[in-house]
């Protein structure tokens, strides 16, 4: 298959694409490389895909990949109206898997209008392109954190979904509902995909796993919210890239299964303080832990019910914590060495 992966230069988008050109795919890889984390490591991503800096760096380019003959790279933002549809016109996709997205919670708060330009004006360039272009298979990221302060758990694609309490969180939802109506009138067939804490080699610098990694290994003081008492639901990227990937090889075209939404998950929720004491082990250092209050737009706990995504596709999470952490801190140690 022709297939677009957006968010390419991002964490998940470039394991997906790996995985997908393994497979056999024609890949066309898009990312706007902005500056929300370190455009370094974006560009050090697109590097084991064979895209050069030089050539990546400027805008509405195509460039070819050194490694892999099946993959083209753009810069683009998904808000270019102009020239989004262009790049579907030339390359006449087959599916479009869209990880492009303004990430964090956190950072939502402050700086909303980032979240509003990527997540809602840029997915809604995405669908629109599907529906110009006769896309018909359409796989999206949504997020764990759409279920807000829920307290059943585990967390089901089914519990309701209406009180988010972050900006990122809403636009989130925002887009399977905006993916729903695209289905329902143009008969594009989409899939969510509600991804519950993420780690793993390549992993963003704003998140858990390297802030606690960076601050212990330079013996410098890590902030440990809400006291400690969080527990999630950590999946290795290895495990979410596999899930991912049956999703986008399913050749199943039913009518009525044209909207669905999976939660994808380890099934399993660890205690924050158990995540970092096995940090602190394999590290062979001890943190140093400066309990603090519960952040804004932060949630207790996340647990994802991940059975209808292992029964229809065979979706089983392979690696826990302690294999995880080891393969993400002998990463960490050769790139940041």
């Amino acid at each position: 298959m022709k297939i677009l992966v957006t968010g390419a230069a991002g964490f998940i988008g470039f394991h997906l694409c790996v995985k997908l050109l393994r497979e056999g795919h024609s890949i066309v890889a898009l990312d706007n490389i902005n500056d929300y984390y370190s455009q370094e490591l974006k560009f050090a991503r697109l590097k084991e895909l064979g895209i050069p800096k030089d050539a990546s760096s400027e805008f509405n380019s195509e460039v070819k990949s050194l490694v892999w003959d099946m993959l083209v790279f753009y810069r683009l933002n998904l808000e270019d109206r102009e020239r989004l549809p262009e790049i579907f016109r030339l390359h006449d996709f087959d599916q479009v898997c869209n990880l492009a997205a303004q990430a964090g919670v956190r950072y939502s708060i402050d700086n909303p209008q980032a979240y509003i330009d990527s997540n809602l004006v840029g997915f809604s360039n995405i669908l629109e392109c599907c529906r110009l272009f006769d896309v018909k298979s359409f796989v999206y990221a949504s997020s764990s954190s759409v279920y807000g302060q829920n307290k059943k758990v585990p967390f089901s694609a089914e519990d309701r979904v209406d009180q988010p309490i972050s900006l990122y969180a809403t636009t989130k939802r925002s887009n399977e509902l905006m993916a729903y109506t695209y289905s329902h009138l143009y008969n594009i067939k989409s899939t969510g995909l509600r991804f519950f804490t993420v780690y793993g080699p390549w992993g963003r610098p704003d998140m858990a796993m390297f802030l606690f990694t960076d601050a212990i290994s330079k013996g410098e003081p890590i902030k440990v919210f809400n006291d400690g008492n969080l527990e999630r639901d950590f999946t290795f990227v290895d495990d979410i890239i596999n899930g991912v990937a049956a999703v986008v090889n399913d050749k199943d075209s039913e009518g009525n299964e044209n909207y669905r939404i999976f939660n994808i998950g380890n099934s399993k929720p660890v205690k924050l303080l158990d995540f970092i004491e096995e940090i602190e082990f394999q590290l062979d250092k001890k943190a140093d832990k400066r309990l603090m209050p519960m952040q804004q737009g932060d949630v207790d706990k996340t647990w994802a019910n991940s059975k209808p995504l292992m029964d229809r596709y065979g979706y089983e999470p392979q690696i826990d914590i302690n294999q995880g952490i080891a393969k993400y801190l002998k990463w960490f140690k050769e790139f940041y060495s």
